[in-house]
């Protein structure tokens, strides 16, 4: 890669050989496409919606919204009154564009010896078949359709066989308690359950069917049956009391005929012919609970047609995806993430992804790397939290495989710092791949503010410029928007084809969370910074802000300065009240293997701090920890954190979190390090 220094920043540009096969080679092609999907985004978008199958175009005005809630009730509709079908553009048309024999999924378990792989045309049978199984049951169109399931070719299968007709899929993270379960089943009102049996995440258990039963049996407390629970043997376990030869030592699970049902059962008897159900493009796809990290999580409702186009496009043009590129994406498919890349975005492009099943860090942390160079995977996608916590353990684990096919790096659902980010493109990329640093959320459903590798021009942590159709805003708490260079809360300013449509159930809750802070903008909620060059820089929650002595902070400034330390894996900030100065920083930090903490070290940190922002930067307090507490898509409690540094063990919902057992090293060994 080619590097130029500035004194305020350092420029990475794309190499000459990449740009050769970039859909977009310069920044003059991308800022004339930008400059067409704003001002005739009809134009720029049905162009692009050729490429799909509609069985009849829009009727009504391509584009009607309302984006101010002083005008009435907020709505956005794309292409209203066209008439199309995800699962047949994402697999028939792939196939009768003479893709069908293509792998579609290489699935890798968690244990490293345990893998499949399954084609287009062998994914359409499939899909059919559990289509048929769920119209079998009575499933019909609008119908919802809980999934609880591990990440398996099995999952897909059950999300696209919902969209083919048009019953609307809420997958939930297979690790959420039965509670949480139980809370999207009723929030839903879902009248079916897809699970599995059991599953390994790592060496942790996690025990589907009996946490689906508890979630059930909840649900019937509260009036609410399902008509039917499908379980995938993922693990093979034997059901209790029904067959005496199991292996005692082995799992079991318990079984009620009159609910539970083996999904290897009905899928031989089903028909592998099902014809789509045509849905208008406003007709709802999927239903996708955020995390829930803050309040009781929301529903968030996505449609057809514009989630289609959108995710599609993103797809192709942020990971420059070319014939027969072989794609692989870390993210579970409870999130977002895993929706838009590892099944909807990707398969629209006719693309060969990677399911990964399992940790990074099982058996060892070299196992994506091993994956890579077993697939030769050209696209790598992953959290900065899994590049921060495997850059713990050095660069051992990834030298020790070639990585030669990456040809692309990208991160997603956080800022990355800088360090992390020149070791993902050093070590990980071999210092030859673009990365692209993308900023999403789970309702704006693909990418927003992104690099698109041919062209853009990389500054390392930022997110730099905005993908087509979107127009960011940057607004000070007064709501007042602020040009060039600025620091304020990010807006968007209109809508594009994949944003979010309503909360389920409740569109005064959508109003409200997203409209009613800044009339006429759709809110982030997330704090940004733009330069003197109109790149932007997230700086993360808006209320992860830290009042330090009247001044602002972002969490992500103060763990950037930290992380930045070698001795430093991960870091997290937070403020707490303090008897002299009202309010201070307290951070608690995760050590690379190697290192101890000790004073010097805690000087060394205060002092970096201190130099890279500014006195008010230095934390009060430094608290080692052996991990942070995280929500199952990777990004850090700092609501559970604050809450430890008070010693308040009144932790609200933790539904999301990914390890409830750091919960004790945090609050036992808060009085070591915590100001008296």
């Amino acid at each position: 890669m080619a590097i130029a220094d500035s004194e305020e920043e350092t420029i990475i540009y794309p190499n000459e050989e990449y740009k050769r096969d970039a859909h977009i080679s310069s920044l003059e092609e991308y800022r004339r496409m930008y400059k067409r999907s704003i001002e005739d985004p009809e134009g720029f978008w049905t162009d692009i919606a050729k490429d799909f199958y509609w069985k009849c175009a829009p009727k009504n005005e391509f584009l009607k919204y309302n984006f101010d809630i002083s005008n009435g009730p907020i709505s956005i509709k794309w292409m209203e009154g066209a008439v199309t079908n995800m699962c047949y553009n994402v697999l028939d048309r792939i196939i009768d564009n003479g893709l069908g024999d293509r792998i579609a999924y290489h699935w890798e378990g968690n244990e490293p010896n345990n893998r499949r792989q399954i084609t287009y045309n062998n994914l359409r049978r499939d899909v059919c078949k559990f289509a048929n199984v769920l119209k079998s049951k009575g499933v019909k169109k609008g119908d919802r359709i809980a999934i609880y399931m591990p990440v398996t070719i099995e999952l897909v299968t059950a999300m696209l066989a919902c969209a083919r007709i048009g019953a609307i899929h809420s997958v939930v993270f297979a690790g959420f308690s039965a509670e949480a379960l139980s809370d999207r089943i009723l929030d839903a009102n879902c009248v079916l359950l897809v699970t599995s049996d059991g599953a390994y995440r790592g060496t942790k258990f996690i025990p589907l069917k009996d946490i689906s039963d508890a979630a059930l049996a909840a649900c019937r407390q509260k009036g609410h049956r399902v008509i039917a629970c499908i379980v995938n043997r993922h693990l093979n376990l034997g059901v209790e009391e029904a067959d005496m030869n199991n292996n005692p030592s082995k799992p079991m699970i318990k079984w009620n005929p009159e609910v539970d049902i083996w999904w290897d059962k009905v899928m031989k008897t089903a028909s592998d012919y099902c014809e789509p159900t045509w849905l208008d493009a406003e007709d709802p796809l999927f239903i996708l609970y955020t995390s829930g990290s803050t309040g009781k999580p929301k529903g968030v409702v996505h449609t057809t047609g514009g989630y289609m186009i959108y995710a599609a496009t993103t797809f192709k043009y942020v990971f420059n995806y070319t014939d027969e590129d072989v794609f692989f994406c870390t993210a579970d498919l409870g999130w977002i993430t895993g929706h838009t890349v590892n099944v909807y975005g990707s398969l629209a492009n006719g693309t060969t992804i990677v399911l990964f099943e399992g940790t990074p860090f099982y058996p060892n942390p070299g196992r994506l790397w091993e994956i890579v160079d077993d697939l030769n995977v050209n696209i790598f996608y992953t959290a900065p939290t899994a590049i921060r916590s495997l850059m713990k353990f050095g660069d051992e684990y990834v030298k020790k495989y070639k990585r030669t096919s990456l040809k692309l790096l990208g991160t997603a659902g956080e800022p990355i710092n800088p360090e992390a980010w020149y070791w993902y493109m050093n070590v990980v990329g071999n210092g030859k791949c673009p990365i692209v640093d993308t900023f999403w959320q789970t309702e704006t459903a693909a990418p927003m503010i992104t690099p698109l590798p041919g062209c853009t021009p990389m500054k390392p942590g930022s997110a730099t410029f905005p993908f087509f159709g979107v127009v960011p805003a940057i607004v000070n708490n007064e709501g007042k928007e602020l040009e060039g260079p600025a620091v304020g809360q990010l807006v968007f300013k209109r809508p594009w084809p994949s944003i979010a449509r309503t909360v389920d159930g409740n569109h005064e809750r959508f109003e409200m969370t997203y409209f009613h802070k800044f009339r006429g903008y759709f809110c982030t909620g997330d704090g940004v910074r733009r330069d003197k060059d109109g790149y932007y820089w997230i700086t993360g929650r808006t209320d992860d802000m830290l009042n330090v002595s009247g001044h602002l902070l972002s969490t992500a400034e103060v763990e950037s300065a930290i992380v930045g330390h070698k001795a430093i894996a991960e870091a997290a900030a937070v403020s707490t009240p303090h008897p002299i100065k009202g309010e201070c920083l307290y951070c608690f930090i995760v050590l690379k293997n190697g290192f101890e903490f000790n004073k010097e070290l805690e000087r060394d940190l205060k002092k970096r701090a201190r130099e890279k922002i500014g006195a008010l930067a230095a934390p009060e307090v430094i608290h080692p920890v052996s991990s942070l507490p995280k929500t199952r898509s990777g990004k850090i409690m700092r609501r559970i954190l604050a809450k430890v540094t008070r010693d308040d063990c009144e932790l609200g919902d933790i539904s999301s979190m990914a390890d409830e057992s750091i919960l004790d090293e945090l609050f036992s060994t808060r009085h070591i390090y915590a100001f008296n």
